[in-house]
């Protein structure tokens, strides 16, 4: 179950990026809440608790704003380079609505002595309670041989929660390690040429002896 966290808001009617900026400077974040049909609300919220909330990509708030508005996070814009938050989409649900979220999923224990795998996806796309979205799905690799991939069949759901993603998608490749070339073979064959050019060096040397005598 997924705690909803109280976020005071206010609502904003003045728009532009210098109106943004001002809001930023207030340590507040410039958010917009639609869905359902309703006409888009623009608030900002405090910027501290929502880089808190933010860490987790499929919270549940309910912003206190000229009412209040049971969301989730949908798209966060961030500065691509300082840790700043710079606009905010929530999308509003309601309870026991089903949403589509994507979910992390975390690979635990040890494959088979002289293998090795590679996560091919970080998350898989499931349909489930607004209020009970899992924070991450487990997939365990312990013991598992070459060729023995994991499969996004391969998640086990929890009860009510269901797979959008193709069920045949790779997951976790499991296998051998890839053998890297050295290339000690290639300095041989250098080695050896090196060692024929002396050999011509020293032959035409030897009959350019012969000629002077």
């Amino acid at each position: 179950m997924v705690d909803v966290i109280r976020i005071p808001g206010e609502v904003r009617t003045d728009f532009g990026k210098g109106y943004a900026r001002r809001i930023r400077a207030n340590d507040q974040i410039p958010a917009v809440i639609y869905g359902h049909g309703h006409d888009p609300i623009h608030v900002s919220l405090p910027g501290h608790e929502m880089m808190l909330v933010a860490r987790n990509a499929n919270a549940v708030i309910e912003v206190l704003a000229d009412g209040e508005h049971l969301c989730m996070l949908k798209d966060i814009q961030r500065h691509p380079i300082r840790p700043e938050i710079l606009h905010i989409d929530l999308l509003t649900v309601k309870r026991g609505e089903k949403v589509e979220v994507d979910v992390p999923l975390v690979v635990t224990g040890e494959v088979a002595p002289g293998t090795m795998y590679n996560q091919e996806e970080s998350t898989v796309t499931v349909l489930v309670d607004a209020l009970k979205v899992p924070e991450q799905f487990e997939l365990s690799v312990e013991g598992r041989e070459p060729e023995q991939h994991l499969y996004a069949s391969d998640i086990n759901l929890p009860s009510g929660v269901e797979l959008v993603t193709d069920a045949e998608m790779l997951v976790v490749n499991v296998a051998e390690p890839i053998e890297q070339d050295l290339g000690e073979e290639p300095e041989a064959e250098g080695e050896e040429a090196e060692g024929e050019e002396g050999e011509a060096a020293e032959a035409e040397a030897s009959e350019e002896s012969s000629d002077d005598e």
